[in-house]
């Protein structure tokens, strides 16, 4: 019996379960019961630090087990975390590479604005240049219009009656210098000599545009008086003509016995009111009025 019972392995000890307890102290108290008391106490003590350490064991693992959960949400959470700060990450340097694009693009426009700026300066100046040329050059232009208007002024005055205007010369030949036989067209020869003179020197000059107006005295109607101003206008325009002045530079006007210069009824007023005028007009001097400030 002895050797039978010394071959066997021992089987391993299962830890008991805390509703385990009761039946064990039981069966123990039987055993303590029935084999002595000494014995029997100690195995009671025994049993108890067992069931303690049992106990601890089971107070340990659960908070170890707690412990363990705590460590697994602290490391799901440490994991989202990382995730999320991944994306946060991810999600700022896409941001800073698009702010990067705009900053560039940015500077790309405005230095396109400071390179249209100046261009647009350079141009201002140079436009602000070429108008102050402009002005130099009309200014020039009408000075020297003006000394050429002025001879011209003086050398028909010695001719004839002449006034100066806002825009050139008015040249008034009434009975005077120029002389017409009644209701004829045809000049006289001191009026061609007149005539000429005047041609010689609106010969000399340039840029001129010459008006040649007919008028007549209040005697007759106004049909009559009419074209007989065009008439004898025409005479004086044709006979410059001949003289070598340019035929473009002439318009021929009648006005009859609209713009008297004398209201009177006398043979000296009717003598004043039968005339042709000249009206000389320089094209620069319009010109610099026209296109000036």
């Amino acid at each position: 019996m002895s050797k039978t019972r010394a071959s066997r392995t021992p089987a391993p000890r299962r830890r008991p379960r805390a509703g385990q307890r009761l039946p064990i102290i039981i069966v123990v108290g039987s055993l303590v019961g029935g084999g002595g008391g000494l014995l029997g106490s100690w195995v009671i003590n025994h049993i108890n630090q067992l069931n303690d350490r049992i106990a601890t064991l089971e107070v340990t693992g659960q908070r170890a087990a707690s412990s363990a959960r705590e460590q697994t949400a602290r490391a799901d959470a440490a994991e989202r975390s990382a995730r999320e700060a991944a994306a946060a990450r991810e999600e700022a340097e896409a941001e800073a590479e698009t702010a990067q694009r705009v900053a560039a693009d940015a500077d790309q426009r405005a230095t396109t604005a400071l390179e249209r700026a100046a261009d647009a300066q350079a141009t201002s100046l140079a436009a602000q240049a070429e108008a102050r040329r402009a002005q130099e050059e009309a200014e020039a232009t009408r000075q020297a219009a003006e000394a050429e208007m002025n001879r011209l002024s003086a050398a028909l005055g010695r001719v004839a009656e002449t006034r100066r205007t806002a825009l050139g010369l008015v040249m008034s030949l009434d009975e005077g210098s120029l002389k017409f036989d009644f209701d004829r067209t045809d000049l006289r020869q001191e009026s061609r000599e007149i005539l000429s003179r005047i041609a010689g020197i609106l010969f000399t000059s340039e840029d001129f545009a010459i008006t040649v107006t007919g008028h007549t005295d209040a005697r007759g109607s106004d049909e009559y008086n009419q074209r007989l101003s065009e008439r004898r206008a025409r005479a004086v325009a044709d006979y410059l003509i001949e003289a070598g002045l340019a035929g473009e530079r002439f318009t021929v006007v009648g006005l009859g016995k609209a713009y008297p210069l004398d209201t009177g009824d006398s043979d000296e007023a009717h003598a004043r009111n039968r005339r042709v005028e000249l009206g000389i007009v320089n094209a620069r001097i319009v010109e610099s009025r026209s296109t000036g400030p």
